[in-house]
């Protein structure tokens, strides 16, 4: 019985391994005949997993979806994985999201086994968040539009803007992304016939779903998008500012959600970003410890003199 009990678990894990096997292979992976597979197949179905045969030569077993979600199999990178992903979530940016995760964590970790137990309490007492601040989403609406996207749906929904402006959005949706701090979607705007991003926790979308779209060719990658739409469309100063340094060394102390960056060479770059205050632009370049030249806005070159004017003059005191 107790030979038995193992084989069942190691054909749960060769199932969960690979999308489809033949009942010969599970047999010679298992040093079994093709019919103990059949009789541990339906042990496994009467035990709640839903186990899928295709009959013929060409036939195999597929561990398919089920009415129910029956214990799963996890080796200890998967566990780890896993564990990391429900501490995350239960500081996370969904709401509602971290009492259920907390409640998952500790289920897993009942059964962990002592080695993986010890990593992952090691992993979060070293650990400290950075809470970012954000308006945390209604996952009910996040699955909502991630539905939508996945199927191809226009989405209408309720919107409003940075100002407050409320409007009515049909859009073709693309795809999310969270920057760490917001969840954005983005979509082409049927009505306005462009690309645009939306905040998540702006946006109450109507039911049902309007028909099926073609997708479009989107203008750039979606994490993309959203860095340069969020770093300066909404603000009413927009700085390009060359940045004497390579790309990847301005990236590393700018923030994608706060400011963009593209590479000319292998010694200079161009910053893109925006704020509605010149002082809050001129710091931030600043900040970011490159020599630079203001491109544009004119104002903000001269405003960039007039601070380190105001710099130095206080030195001499």
């Amino acid at each position: 019985m107790q030979e038995t009990s193992a084989r069942l678990l190691r054909v749960l894990s060769l199932l969960q391994m690979r999308r489809e096997w033949t009942g010969a292979e599970l047999a010679d992976r298992l040093g079994v005949t093709t019919r103990t597979v059949r009789r541990d197949v339906d042990k496994l179905r009467s035990l709640g997993y839903p186990v899928n045969a295709a009959p013929g030569v060409a036939g195999g077993y597929q561990l398919g979806a089920g009415a129910a979600l029956p214990p799963l199999l996890l080796d200890d990178e998967e566990a780890i994985a896993v564990a990391v992903g429900l501490r995350s979530a239960a500081g996370g940016s969904i709401a509602g999201i971290a009492e259920t995760s907390v409640r998952a964590l500790a289920k897993l970790e009942q059964v962990l086994p002592s080695r993986l137990r010890h990593r992952i309490a090691m992993l979060a007492d070293v650990t400290v968040p950075l809470m970012a601040g954000g308006t945390a989403v209604d996952p009910e609406r996040l699955l909502a539009v991630a539905a939508a996207c996945r199927d191809h749906h226009r989405l209408r929904f309720d919107y409003r803007s940075h100002d407050g402006t409320e409007s009515l959005r049909v859009t073709e949706p693309h795809k999310l992304v969270y920057t760490g701090r917001w969840w954005y979607l983005v979509a082409y705007d049927v009505d306005r016939a462009a690309w645009r991003t939306f905040r998540l926790d702006r946006l109450v979308p109507r039911t049902p779903t309007g028909p099926r779209f073609t997708p479009r060719e989107p203008p750039e990658e979606a994490a993309t998008y959203v860095s340069r739409s969020v770093s300066s469309a909404p603000y009413r100063y927009r700085a390009r500012v060359l940045m004497h340094a390579r790309a990847s060394l301005v990236a590393d102390v700018a923030s994608p959600t706060a400011s963009r960056v593209d590479p000319i060479d292998d010694t200079r770059c161009v910053l893109t970003a925006g704020s509605n205050s010149l002082d809050e632009l001129a710091i931030y370049i600043a900040l970011k410890g490159v020599d630079f030249e203001v491109l544009e806005p004119p104002e903000l070159a001269d405003h960039v003199g007039t601070l380190a004017d105001r710099l130095r003059r206080s030195t001499r005191r």
